[in-house]
C-alpha cells in the first residue's frame, strides 16, 4: 500500500484511515520484514525535537500513526487534511480483534509484574482466535543488563511472533524495538506506552467521550496528579511556540 505522508514539523506522518493503518500493518505481518511502528503525542513529539536519536527512530519507523488530538488539531491547523487518529491502545486492540481472524501470535513487553500476563488472558478471551504466545515484565534497568537482554531477545526470537507489543514508556521502548528488532526478527514490534496497563484493568482509562474529545490526558492527571501534572501542564506546553512559529511561517506563504 502506498502511504500518504505529510510533514509535520520536523517529522513525517503517514496519513491514513484506521483501516488504511490496519492493512498495512497486516501487509507488514505477511512480508515478515522487520518493521517498527509507532504513534506519536505531544510527549513523544517533543522527545524527537530535543533528542536526535529519537527523531531518527521516528524517521526510519515503517509507520508513524497520528496518536494525540493535539497533534491532528496542529496538523489540520497546518492545512493537512488529517483522515483519522488512533489512540495506541484502540489500535492494538483492533489489530487483535481483526488479527484473530488469521491466528495470528502477538507478545506482550513490558509494565509492572504480572500485568503483561493479565493483558494477555484478558484479549484471548475477548478476541478468540488471537494467540498470545509470550508476556514479559523485564525488571527495572533491564537495558542496562547484558544477560538480561540476551534473554529477552532469545524469549521473542523463540515466539514466533507476528507482532509484539511494548510498553516501556518512551525514549526506552522505541530505542528497545530499534535496536533489538533485527536480533528478535518479529515482523511488526510496537511502541504502546500504558496500553498493556490499560488493557489488564492495572489502570483504568478515560470514558469514551473524553478519549474522543482529546481529553484522556486530563483524566490521566486526575488519577495520578503527582506525576504527570508537570508533563502535560509544563512539559508538554512546549510545543506552544514551536507551532506558532510554524503557523506563521505559513500564513507567510499564503
Amino acid at each position: 500500500m502506498e502511504k500518504e505522508k505529510i510533514p509535520f514539523m520536523g517529522i513525517s506522518i503517514d496519513n491514513l484511515t484506521i483501516d488504511e493503518i490496519i492493512d498495512s500493518i497486516f501487509e507488514m505481518v505477511k512480508s515478515k520484514n522487520t518493521s517498527q511502528v509507532v504513534g506519536v503525542n505531544v510527549d513523544q513529539y517533543l522527545l524527537t525535537r530535543k533528542n536526535e536519536y529519537s527523531r531518527r527512530i521516528f524517521n526510519e519507523a515503517a509507520l508513524v500513526f497520528i496518536d494525540g488530538k493535539p497533534i491532528m488539531l496542529m496538523a489540520k491547523l497546518l492545512g493537512y487534511k488529517i483522515r483519522q487518529r488512533i489512540t495506541g491502545p484502540d489500535l492494538m486492540e483492533l489489530l487483535c480483534k481483526k488479527g484473530a481472524r488469521y491466528g495470528y501470535k502477538i507478545y506482550l513487553l513490558g509494565a509492572a509484574p504480572g500485568v503483561a500476563k493479565k493483558c494477555g488472558e484478558i484479549l484471548e478471551a475477548k478476541y478468540p482466535g488471537i494467540n498470545v504466545v509470550g508476556s514479559y515484565s523485564p525488571p527495572f534497568g533491564f537495558q542496562k543488563d547484558k544477560n538480561e537482554m540476551v534473554k529477552i531477545v532469545h524469549m521473542l526470537r523463540e515466539s514466533k511472533a507476528d507482532m509484539l507489543f511494548v510498553g516501556m514508556g518512551s525514549p526506552k521502548q522505541d530505542i528497545f524495538i530499534y535496536e533489538n528488532m533485527q536480533d528478535y526478527q518479529i515482523p511488526v514490534s510496537f511502541s504502546m506506552g500504558a496500553a498493556l496497563d490499560f488493557i489488564a484493568g492495572n489502570v483504568k482509562r478515560a470514558p469514551r467521550w473524553m478519549i474522543e474529545c482529546g481529553l484522556e490526558w486530563l483524566y490521566r492527571v486526575w488519577q495520578d496528579p503527582q506525576r504527570l501534572w508537570k508533563r502535560y501542564f509544563v512539559h508538554d506546553m512546549k510545543i506552544v511556540p514551536i507551532f506558532l512559529r510554524e503557523l506563521l511561517k505559513t500564513r507567510k506563504k499564503i
